[in-house]
């Protein structure tokens, strides 16, 4: 093993010994490579001012540079700005379209959206509203970049954007002495260094570096334990990785659970998503993380890995308290499980915008009803106490019931006994309070089939 982070730069080879294991790539190209089309807008990973592409061996994504750690790319390859246009100074056909469009205003964002789009330019991807949720600023307005978007998809994607997956395949990059390789080698390493900062994806501990200026060492990146990045499906249920990223179990969940595929697709950025991974989101305990509260209301079961020992528990109990999990020193996350079943699962995330937003609620909702009388209920929630956690009063006032608004909203009227939610900025202890309950209700219309998603009712 060697500490030497060789990647692809621009199509150029780069070899990196002198830099700490926390430096960021924004940091790193705008400081020492002169490469300042790449911006620093939130430094956190919220306005895509920094985005680049990243491509390794599954494809080309657009990531955010500012939370994106150099050992990270190990073995991979980047595109700024710079490189995105040809060697020989021909524009992306994503720029090209920019300008022609009138796309750019000020300009500084406009590197960043130029990523995203030649991202998705590159993988055929059309969906440019979900494409550009991460990219905030927009000061031309919205419609020049999305004609811009439209005009560039037709067109051929260039051959210096296609080399890169080719070129990392024989990239001369040695594994790095704190990025194990395999489930095994991270176990051993934890164990041994139980007090260790574990960087999956880096989305939320990319902050304690940019923001609290925290010094993390000693750290292992996972991004090349493989064995954690598989997807499989038995009879059993759906078998889930820690460290599959948001985009894949997206791709995953569509087809099974597709309200929870739906509140994903809202779940911070396409840039996020392409790094943050299922077992990050549920590892840092969050009592606001999005996922939690549907893998609960899926009855998801939590893999959990010390040394040789393993441990299976159900993803609930995994939550103690606010900041506080059940989880040894030296043991990690190794994956989930969602059970197979019907889909009755509805998932409503309420935040104050639509894209790229903090929920204010989130609840996840999962009841089976059978010969009119409900016979399971699994109401889950984020944002309603200091860990995800059931409406166990309302479950029990719906349990045994007949499936009617009667029945509703008398478990409705439970629900002062199982939250006493926070005031803060996203919303007051009461609308919280109120908001969660009357999702039991939107649940119980929408089963009757009644239409309530803003985005499928029309006038």
């Amino acid at each position: 093993m060697t500490d030497e982070v060789v990647f692809l730069l621009n199509g150029a080879p780069v070899r990196i010994t002198d830099q700490p294991s926390t430096r960021t790539l924004l940091d790193w190209l705008r400081e020492t490579q002169g490469l300042t089309g790449t911006k620093e807008g939130c430094n956190e990973g919220d306005c895509g001012a920094c985005t680049v592409v990243v491509t390794d061996a599954e494809g080309s994504r657009a990531v955010n540079g500012c939370i994106l750690f150099l050992p990270q790319l190990n073995g991979k390859a980047v595109r700024t700005v710079e490189g995105i246009s040809g060697p020989d100074g021909q524009m992306h056909p994503v720029q090209a379209a920019m300008v022609e469009h009138h796309g750019s205003q000020c300009g500084f964002c406009t590197p960043g959206i130029v990523a995203s789009l030649a991202a998705a330019h590159t993988n055929g991807e059309t969906a440019f509203d979900d494409v550009l949720a991460g990219n905030l600023c927009r000061c031309t307005g919205y419609a020049p970049i999305i004609r811009a978007a439209e005009a560039a998809a037709s067109q051929p994607v260039p051959d210096w954007m296609q080399t890169d997956r080719d070129a990392v395949s024989v990239l001369d990059a040695a594994p790095l002495p704190f990025a194990p390789t395999s489930s095994d080698e991270l176990a051993d390493w934890y164990a041994a260094n139980p007090d260790a900062t574990l960087i999956a994806g880096a989305t939320d501990v990319g902050l304690w570096v940019t923001k609290m200026l925290r010094d993390l060492s000693p750290v292992a990146f996972l991004g090349a334990c493989a064995d954690l990045k598989t997807i499989r499906e038995d009879a059993s249920g759906l078998h889930v990785g820690a460290m599959v990223s948001l985009t894949d179990l997206h791709a995953a969940i569509a087809p099974r659970y597709p309200s929870f595929a739906e509140m994903l697709r809202r779940f911070a950025s396409t840039q996020v998503r392409n790094a943050a991974t299922i077992g990050g989101n549920i590892a840092n305990g969050s009592p606001i993380g999005d996922s939690p509260p549907a893998l609960i209301a899926l009855g998801a079961e939590l893999h959990l890995r010390k040394g040789d020992s393993r441990r299976t528990i159900p993803l609930e109990s995994f939550f103690l308290d606010y900041g506080k999990q059940d989880r040894d020193a030296g043991e990690f996350v190794e994956g989930i499980t969602i059970p197979a079943q019907p889909d009755r699962l509805r998932c409503y995330k309420l935040s104050k915008r639509f894209d790229q937003d903090i929920s204010a609620v989130c609840g996840c909702l999962s009841i089976t009803v059978e010969n009119g009388t409900v016979t399971d209920a699994k109401l889950a929630y984020g944002g309603m106490a200091g860990i995800p956690k059931r409406a166990a009063h309302a479950e029990a006032a719906l349990v045994g019931q007949p499936w009617t608004e009667e029945t509703v909203r008398t478990a409705m009227a439970a629900y002062g006994q199982d939250f006493t939610p926070l005031t803060d900025m996203r919303a007051s202890s009461a609308y919280r309070l109120e908001t969660a309950a009357n999702m039991l209700l939107r649940y119980f219309h929408e089963d009757q089939g009644t239409l309530s998603n803003v985005l499928e009712v029309s006038a």
